[in-house]
C-alpha cells in the first residue's frame, strides 16, 4: 500500500475545505515579495517633548504570545484546529515587537505620560504594560484581519488591572497585498483602545 507523507494528508484538506490554496504556504524558501509592518496611524509630532520622573514612566513590554504567533510568518487560522501560514508575505520583525512598538507610540502621542519601551519583564518602573497576544493575524473562514490583546496593567504599589481588546476588519482577500493594511487598521485599532484605557 501506498504511502503518504502526513504534511501532504494535512495540506490538502485544508486547502480544499476552505478554498484558501492561494493564501496557506506551508514551506520556507528565498524571501517573500512583501512584507508586513504595523506603523502607528497617530504619532507624537516631531519636536514634542513629554517630562516627569523615569519611576512614573510607563513601561511597554513585549506581550507574551504562543508559537503560532512567535515567528516572522503570518498566521491564518483555518478552522478551531488547524493553523497554517500566508503565502508571499511575512512581518518585518517578530510580531509582538512590532506590536509593542505600536503601543507604545500610539499611548505617546496622548502626550499625558513618559513612555519607554523593554522586552525584558524585569524592567524599572512603577508602572508596567504587559499583557499577551492572542491573535495578530488572517482569520481564513470569515475573511477577516483580526488582532486580540490580553493587556495586563501594573500601576504603583503592585496594583494590577486587566482588560481585553480586540479588533476585526473584515472583506479582508487571503492575498498578501490586502491582509497587511488589514492587519495595521486592526492594530491601530486596538492600540487606541489600549491607549484611551492607560490614560
Amino acid at each position: 500500500m501506498k504511502t503518504v507523507h502526513p504534511a501532504l494528508r494535512l495540506a490538502a484538506p485544508l486547502a480544499l475545505a476552505l478554498g484558501l490554496t492561494g493564501c496557506i504556504s506551508l514551506g520556507g524558501g528565498k524571501a517573500p515579495p512583501t512584507l508586513i509592518n504595523l506603523t502607528a496611524e497617530t504619532e507624537a509630532p516631531a519636536g514634542a517633548t513629554f517630562n516627569g520622573r523615569a519611576e512614573d514612566a510607563l513601561i511597554v513590554l513585549d506581550p507574551d504570545t504562543d508559537r503560532r504567533l512567535a515567528v516572522q510568518r503570518v498566521a491564518v487560522t483555518v478552522d478551531p484546529a488547524n493553523v497554517a501560514y500566508l503565502k508571499n508575505a511575512m512581518w518585518v520583525e517578530r510580531p509582538e515587537r512590532l506590536f509593542r512598538g505600536l503601543l507604545a507610540e500610539t499611548i505617546r502621542a496622548k502626550g499625558k505620560r513618559l513612555v519607554f519601551e523593554d522586552s525584558e519583564s524585569t524592567a524599572s518602573g512603577r508602572v508596567r504594560l504587559a499583557g499577551r497576544l492572542l491573535d495578530l493575524g488572517y482569520d481564513g473562514a470569515g475573511r477577516a484581519a483580526v488582532v486580540r490583546y490580553d493587556a495586563v496593567l501594573t500601576g504603583p504599589g503592585g496594583v494590577i488591572s486587566s482588560r481585553r481588546f480586540e479588533a476585526r476588519v473584515e472583506g479582508v482577500a487571503p492575498e498578501a497585498k490586502a491582509v497587511g493594511p488589514a492587519l495595521n487598521r486592526a492594530a491601530n485599532d486596538v492600540a487606541r483602545q489600549v491607549a484611551d484605557w492607560v490614560n
